[in-house]
Parts: structure tokens; sequence; C-alpha cells
């Protein structure tokens, strides 16, 4: 990974740029959140099509967001912790990230995809504290959504050593892969032909769509969605992976005991709900 900070954004001030950044958004809200496989391809091959017509850079962004959301949208997006599924799904997830950035830097040479991990910046005192809120947050809401909902029953009900590693394996994957994919790749490149407030909402879309998708169902896009925008948020004003990913895996720390809790009452209970 990249030790250096992202692109800076090469915002094109055109309102046609949102024509196939909305289309794009779209093809992932069709793909993942209703499971439209042809009206979801053909409105992402459109979104290229019309980024075609408009500028070449933004024909080059808007493609290496279609090859990653294409390459996602091919496999099942399920909770299924089994070896197989882990691995189909884990492979995807690796392409989906590594395609865009590949050809982003060795074939197009812009590099526009980084992962800022070691940025040399000491995170502020507001932004450890913002990491303790996260786990307060996460445990006052997180039991109250899952378990009166029944979403929790989405996930598998891990309750032997091997399951539950595989339960916190994948939660925590899933976890750094979002920022890698909705943060550090969709939401970069959208941010270099928009303004960066349209970029984060257009991004939260996908982002909301692809865990609806996985199983966030009930009320979890109003849940999903501010987390992911403020993400993003958080994202554009430190330049850190690592900072984003932290927030990340401490919310699906409490997210991974809540799980084994809502199916196991006797693990864990430390929650109110």
């Amino acid at each position: 990974m990249s030790t250096s900070t992202t692109a800076e954004p090469i915002v094109r001030h055109s309102a046609l740029n949102l024509v196939p950044a909305i289309a794009a958004v779209l093809s992932g809200f069709l793909l993942f959140a209703l499971e439209y496989r042809v009206a979801g391809y053909l409105l992402l091959a459109a979104a290229v099509a019309a980024a075609a017509l408009i500028s070449r850079p933004l024909l080059k962004d808007v493609g290496l967001a279609a090859l990653g959301i294409t390459i996602i949208s091919t496999v099942p997006i399920t909770t299924d912790i089994s070896i197989g599924h882990m691995a189909v799904m884990g492979t995807a997830m690796v392409l989906a990230v590594g395609l865009p950035y590949a050809v982003s830097r060795w074939v197009f040479r812009d590099h526009a995809i980084r992962f800022p991990v070691l940025t040399g910046s000491k995170w502020s005192r507001t932004e450890r504290w913002y990491l303790a809120a996260v786990v307060v947050i996460g445990y006052l809401i997180l039991p109250v959504y899952m378990i009166p909902t029944g979403v929790y029953r989405n996930w598998p009900a891990a309750s032997d050593g091997t399951d539950i590693f595989k339960l916190f394996l994948g939660t925590n994957v899933l976890g750094i892969w979002d920022e890698l994919f909705f943060i550090c790749t969709l939401f970069t490149l959208l941010r270099r032909h928009l303004p960066e407030w349209q970029a984060n909402l257009l991004q939260a879309v996908v982002f909301t769509s692809f865990l609806w998708d996985l199983g966030f169902h009930a009320w979890g896009p109003f849940l999903i969605y501010p987390f992911a925008v403020i993400q993003g948020w958080i994202f554009a004003r430190t330049k850190s992976l690592s900072y984003i990913v932290s927030v990340h895996l401490l919310f699906d720390f409490v997210l991974f005991l809540v799980l084994l809790h809502a199916h196991n009452r006797w693990l864990f209970p430390i929650f109110l709900y």
C-alpha cells in the first residue's frame, strides 16, 4: 500500500459530469440493493458511454469505477462464512480494488487511487476521542437495530471456536474492504470530477446498497448512509486510510459482539435493547 497522500482532485466544473456519475451510482443501487442485474449493467454501460462523450479523464475514472462495481457484482454478496464462499467473495473483493488501482497506476500512469496508511501525521485529540465515541455509539445503536428487527439472523449463528473466528475475520476484512473500495477508490475517483460533497453523497449510495445486499435490512440504510458520508468526510480531511479503517473496525467489533450475543444470549449479556 502507498504511504503517500491521496491524489489531488481535478474537479471539472461542469454539471454534465454528474450525468455519468449518477448513472454509475444508480447502477450500483440496481445491482446490489435491488439485484436487477440486466438493468444495472445496462445503466453502468450507459454511464461509461456518457463519460466518453464528455471528456477522456472522466471516461478513465468512470471506467475504473465501473470495473470495480462490475467485479464485485459478479459474486453472491452474503454473510456465508463457509470457506468456499469466503474464498470466492474474497477474491472478487481483491480484484475489485486491485484491478482499478493497477490500471490507474501502471496503464493510465496517473496513480489516482492511493491507500495512505503511513501519512506521518499524528491523530489529533478530537480524532482520538472520536474513536472512543464510535464504540459508545455502536453500543447504543447496534443492539437496538439488529436484535428487535431480527436483522441479526442474516448472519450465521457462530457458537464454536472455528465459526466465531471466521465471523470475526469476515467482519474485519469486509470493514477494511469497504474503506478501500467505497472511499479510497469510488469516492476518490468521483471527486476528481465533482465537488467533494457531491462525490461523497454519491459514493454513500453504493456503500449503502452493497451493505443492504449483505444483510443490513430494516432501517439499516438510515444507519449506514450517514456513516458512509461521515467516513468520506473524515477521509477528505485526514487523508488517512489507517484512521477511517480504525473507526470502521471499532464499529465492526461492537457489531461482532452483538451478533454473538444475539445468537447466543448467554454470551456478552451487556447490551440494552
